[in-house]
């Protein structure tokens, strides 16, 4: 038998063996936030007949096809009194013409804007929940079995102001009882607080929030056309006395016949509707009301004292031009509720399974 020799070894010279990873199950995929449903904004699916610009910044209404028009008459005319009669004026009068002219077409252009582009009070329409409460409150004098037929609310409420009784209509559209003063634009579809009219000019409705700038807009406007027409006149008349005559004057000046024309036709209506509005600034009234006769006896009514008057002209004045601007209640701009969207999906916690992990599921919110 062989004698077998054995080296002992020193077990720290040994290398150390890696251990193996063990494998862990990888977590279900899941969606990335990149790849989530953009959540819609308020003005994405407002109800009413309205366009939204620059992310629902900008309001007006759908027929607003009178509205560039407004805005090229003024453009237009006021570029050619710039460039045709303002060089002739500053040579022979003085140079604060265009000085003047510059800063009403500048404050015209802007009112113009705010009225158009503001939210002039709309009216949130009721949720599907509160329409029922509506409906609920109504007295049933029938038998029971007409207990599960449709029943439309009551047409008015009434509410007393300044120990006056004022009546409060229901708008079957929006489903809320209107507030004092408020009335349904049927071009715009929309309940508007303070209805004044819907004004095709400005491509909007005019009530509470833009009254004042529709009234800057009108005033102003008055002014500069006032002051065109004059400036032009002014222009002819000097070129005319030089010896050429009118039509000589005319012909020198062909744009300044083209301002005469447009300032004589529309000065009159804009003065008189600068007038009417002041007339209804200083008497605390709306155009809604002044044409119904809310107020002065025309509809049949006994009381004819106008409610919200504060019986002087100068705080009438103040409340309607200078009082401060109440919010806008539709929130266009903000987000819609997750549960209200018809593609919604809800996160329930579903029971913890074996090995004492809880999964969360998603469902159709139309099915829970």
């Amino acid at each position: 038998m062989k004698n077998c020799e054995y080296q002992q070894i020193d077990p720290q010279a040994l290398p150390t063996p890696t251990p193996t990873p063990t494998p862990t199950p990888t977590p279900p995929s899941q969606p990335c936030p990149e790849k989530t449903k953009k959540q819609q904004r308020k003005w994405e699916i407002f109800p009413g007949k309205n366009r939204f610009y620059c992310d629902g910044r900008i309001i007006i209404a759908r027929q607003s096809g009178v509205f560039p028009l407004t805005l090229g008459i003024i453009l237009i005319t006021s570029g050619l009194f710039f460039i045709f009669d303002c060089p002739f004026l500053v040579k022979h009068l003085t140079s604060g013409i265009p000085v003047i002219g510059g800063v009403l077409v500048v404050f015209v252009v802007i009112s113009l804007l705010q009225t158009s582009f503001t939210d002039p009070g709309i009216l949130p329409r009721a949720t599907p929940e509160e329409a029922a409460d509506i409906e609920k409150q109504i007295d049933n004098p029938g038998s029971s079995s007409s207990s599960s037929s449709y029943r439309p609310p009551p047409r008015t409420k009434e509410i007393v102001i300044n120990q006056q009784v004022v009546k409060l209509k229901y708008c079957f559209t929006c489903k809320i009882f209107r507030p004092p003063r408020t009335s349904h634009c049927s071009l715009c579809d929309n309940c508007v607080e303070r209805f004044d009219h819907h004004c095709p000019w400005v491509g909007n409705c005019v009530g509470k929030r833009n009254y004042r700038f529709f009234y800057c807009f009108i005033v102003s406007l008055s002014f500069l056309t006032a002051f065109i027409f004059g400036c032009v006149t002014t222009h002819l008349a000097l070129r005319s006395q030089s010896g050429t005559g009118l039509v000589d004057a005319l012909q020198d000046s062909p744009a300044s016949a083209i301002e005469l024309v447009v300032c004589f036709f529309s000065v009159w209506s804009i003065l008189g509707l600068s007038g009417f509005h002041t007339y209804l600034v200083a008497s605390n009234l709306t155009t809604n009301e002044d044409i119904k006769g809310s107020w002065s006896g025309k509809s049949g009514s006994e009381d004819t004292g106008n409610p919200y008057s504060h019986n002087s002209i100068f705080k009438n004045c103040c409340v309607v031009l200078c009082g401060p601007m109440p919010p806008s209640l539709i929130d266009r701009r903000g987000y819609v509720p997750e549960d209200s969207l018809p593609n919604a999906t809800v996160e329930i916690q579903l029971p913890a399974a074996k090995n004492d992990v809880n999964v969360v599921g998603k469902v159709p919110s139309q099915g829970l």
